[in-house]
């Protein structure tokens, strides 16, 4: 079953996302629609929500962090995660359980970490 993700776009949507982290996992995407490196990262989260091991006992968002820049650096300074992009971080309890960024976001990897 494919997994949805949700774009994020204020502080109000990160804070309710974070607060959910409390009692189910939250998956970050940082995505720069402008940068090719990011476009593979995107690629590789995609087929990870297409896939099997996708599992719907967490939540994912997506922010672009250009579009989004007061959004990605609030995350940055909430969890205490230099912002990079691409990104990914695993959240729970609000706070980073995982993170990987440009080439080692891949669809195998998230899946080691996330099942």
């Amino acid at each position: 079953m494919t997994q949805q993700y949700k774009e994020i776009q204020s502080i109000e949507e990160w804070n309710a996302a974070l607060e959910g982290s409390s009692s189910r996992p939250l998956v970050v995407f940082k995505h720069s629609t402008t940068c090719p490196v990011s476009a593979n990262a995107y690629n590789e989260f995609a087929n990870y929500l297409n896939s099997d091991a996708a599992t719907g006992d967490a939540d994912y968002v997506l922010v672009k962090v250009i579009e989004s820049r007061p959004v990605s650096n609030q995350i940055a300074e909430d969890i205490a995660v230099k912002h990079e992009s691409p990104q990914i971080i695993l959240v729970k309890d609000k706070a980073k359980y995982w993170t990987a960024s440009h080439w080692s976001i891949t669809e195998a990897h998230m899946k080691a970490v996330m099942n």
